[in-house]
This record gives C-alpha cells, sequence and structure tokens, in this order.
C-alpha cells in the first residue's frame, strides 16, 4: 500500500463506529525512581514521583480505536467503586459514550504498575475473576443486540476477569454472523473453543501453545498449530502473534509469515489492544487480511516503543508509508 491509499484508508476510520465488548480495567502507574535496596529484604527501594491512570483491558481498545479517528463503543462493567468512578471520568475526558457500561456490585479490576528510571519493577493485580451474574449478562446481550445494527464492526476483548462466558458468547456470536458483522477476538485460552462463529482471532503463541498443550517453537510446528485451531472453530482466519518473531497469518489453507517491524521494545504492555483494535479497523474499512496484517504489524510495531499502555495516532502510522 501506497502513501496515497493508506491517507485515504486512515481517513476512513473517522467514519466507522466498532463495538467493543470485554473486561474493562483501570491502568494506574507508579512512577519513580531507585538508589538503594530495602534492609528489610533484597528488593528496591521506589521513591514515588508521581501516578498516573489510564484505560486498561478493553478499555485501552477504546483507546486505540478513538485515537485512531473511529468512534467506539465500550460495552461491559464496572464496579461500583473509585476505580469504576475514574475510569468513567477517563471515558468522558475523550468525550466517549458510557451509556453501555454497566455499574454492578463487584471490584473493577485495577493493575498497578510501579516503574523506576523507565523499567517496570513489580505489578500489583486487583481483581475478581468470577463470571458475572445472569442478571448483568442478560444486559450485556441486550445491549449488544441492540447496538448490532449500528455499528460497522465488533471487538471481543477477552481478559478472563469473568465478562466473557461461553453462555454469553453462544448468544450473541450467531446473531452478529446473521447480520454479516466483523467480529475480531482478542481470546483467552480458558473456554477457547467458545469463540465462534468469528471473523479472526489473535492468540499470541503462548495461548496457541495452551490451547494445543504443547510449546509452538518451530515454524513447522506453527503452521501445524495453525491448521488445528482453525479446525476447532468457525473463523474466516486466525493471526498468532510471535512478538519479535512478528505475526503468522492463517487463512485459505496457507500461512502467511510478517516480519516483525519494531525498531525498539521498551513495553509491550497493550500492544495486542493496538493489534485487535488497527486489524478491526482496516478489515472493516474494506482492506484484504493479509494487508490488514500488514498494517496492523506496522502499528505493533511503534506502540511497543512506547511506555505504558499506549496507542498509535493516523500521523504516526502514516508516517511508515
Amino acid at each position: 500500500m501506497d502513501r496515497s491509499a493508506a491517507e485515504k484508508l486512515i481517513h476512513r476510520f473517522s467514519e466507522l463506529k466498532i463495538l467493543v465488548l470485554g473486561d474493562y480495567m483501570l491502568d494506574q502507574f507508579i512512577w519513580g525512581h531507585v538508589d538503594r535496596i530495602s534492609p528489610e529484604a533484597p528488593v528496591p527501594i521506589v521513591d514515588v514521583e508521581r501516578e498516573s491512570f489510564s484505560l486498561g483491558g478493553a478499555g485501552n481498545v477504546v483507546q486505540n480505536l478513538e485515537a485512531m479517528g473511529a468512534h467506539a463503543i465500550p460495552l461491559g462493567v464496572l464496579g461500583e467503586d473509585d476505580a469504576g468512578k475514574k475510569m468513567l471520568d477517563l471515558f468522558r475526558e475523550r468525550n466517549v459514550d458510557t451509556e453501555s457500561l454497566f455499574v454492578m456490585q463487584r471490584p473493577t479490576t485495577v493493575k498497578t504498575r510501579i516503574l523506576a528510571h523507565q523499567q517496570q519493577v513489580v505489578r500489583v493485580d486487583r481483581e475478581l475473576k468470577t463470571y458475572i451474574d445472569n442478571a448483568n449478562r442478560s444486559r450485556l446481550v441486550s445491549r449488544f443486540l441492540e447496538k448490532l445494527d449500528q455499528v460497522d464492526g465488533i471487538i471481543i476483548s477477552d481478559y478472563s476477569k469473568g465478562t466473557i462466558t461461553p453462555n454469553l458468547l453462544e448468544e450473541i456470536l450467531p446473531a452478529a454472523r446473521k447480520r454479516k458483522k466483523i467480529v475480531c477476538v482478542d481470546p483467552k485460552v480458558r473456554f477457547f473453543s467458545s469463540y465462534t462463529p468469528v471473523t479472526i482471532l489473535t492468540p499470541n503463541v503462548s495461548e496457541a501453545s495452551s490451547v494445543l498443550g504443547y510449546p509452538i517453537q518451530t515454524e513447522q510446528e506453527l503452521a501445524e498449530a495453525g491448521e488445528r485451531i482453525l479446525k476447532t472453530i468457525d473463523c474466516k482466519a486466525l493471526l498468532i502473534t510471535r512478538g519479535d518473531k512478528g505475526m503468522a497469518l492463517f487463512h485459505e489453507g496457507r500461512m502467511d509469515l510478517v516480519p516483525a517491524r519494531a525498531r525498539e521494545v521498551y513495553d509491550v504492555t497493550g500492544a495486542g489492544d493496538t493489534v485487535i483494535s488497527v486489524l478491526c479497523l482496516t478489515l472493516v474499512a474494506g482492506v484484504d487480511l493479509l494487508d490488514a496484517v500488514k498494517i496492523t504489524n506496522i502499528a505493533a510495531g511503534i506502540v511497543v516503543g512506547k511506555i505504558g499502555t499506549g496507542t498509535v495516532a493516523p500521523g504516526e502510522l502514516l508516517a511508515e508509508f
């Protein structure tokens, strides 16, 4: 794709509306520096300088879509707590419609990352992984079906925090297929076979290995893995992300390898959110699968060069063409 075509594509993003169903969480970053080791244990002492907050999980998918100029509709649950209120504030600061984020008596997932000298020292997770109750699942299903004809594409961002369940998928995915919507899924291993029917799945190589029960180490094993996974689910394509080895796309009976584009990796936090966001936008905009993956790979290379849950701006993506 040349620069002129890329400009037209990125301009098209502003016309697209994407529904994002998934696990919404708050990312907290505590920034500081380390000068000494604790006398109490062999751990660094971080002198805190500042803290910041960002939308995490499916919220970072929304951030990525909005950063590319698209309109995102978040669909999920938040806790009735300070973290949930903070997330709503962050969405509203970005003028994102929050009417489909339901507040329930459940703690909001919070991931706290402590960083010193631009390096992550430790991460602390506060979360509840049990499935949401039937009443809230029904609310999500009803809102999903209500929004289905109003959106151009769908992203399911599963972080195994309890929002995405087999029963929920069984109620929504056939309806999306019936209306011929593109459905892109960032999956987890827990109930992998329930992501069906969908357009494309984007597991990383570790997740794909867990699904199959053995490590994927060679390209031959990678090819066999893709073929086996596609036989277990109803989807048009499979994209296995491989970190610094790039991506592998499986479709139409073949495997296409796309080498990584990162110049220097600083932080892979949220890179999968960028992948699923840009991939969905390019597919909904009418780009063919392989070209969509190549563009997505470029975006992933940009975002891993940033600290924290980063996003990619249209100008940054366009500069690569």
